[in-house]
């Protein structure tokens, strides 16, 4: 469930309002248990999420760093080729 949450700190550009909501999204969800709550539980999953985006935004606005702010391309690339090395090139479907 997690595995969509990603670094969101020092990214240029920033992060943008949808990102920091879909990763406060996916921690309620791992937190809860749950990925869509009942009707009872509806009121304060979301009220959570929203607290959570708000928190996330307040903590980046306030981070400082040194580093130089990061590409997220070259931060995907790289990503993509950790994954490769550790499950294998994925195999071409060839009919």
């Amino acid at each position: 469930m997690c595995r969509n949450i990603r670094v969101l700190n020092n990214f240029e550009p920033p992060a943008t309002e949808d990102e920091i909501g879909a990763a406060a999204l996916q921690y309620v969800r791992k937190v809860s248990g749950t990925t869509r709550p009942s009707a009872a539980n509806e009121a304060a999953f979301d009220e959570a999420v929203r607290v959570i985006t708000a928190a996330t935004r307040t903590l980046l606005d306030g981070l400082v760093t040194k580093a130089p702010r990061r590409d997220r391309e070259v931060e995907a690339a790289k990503a993509k080729a950790r994954a490769a090395e550790r499950y294998g090139p994925r195999a071409t479907a060839s009919n």
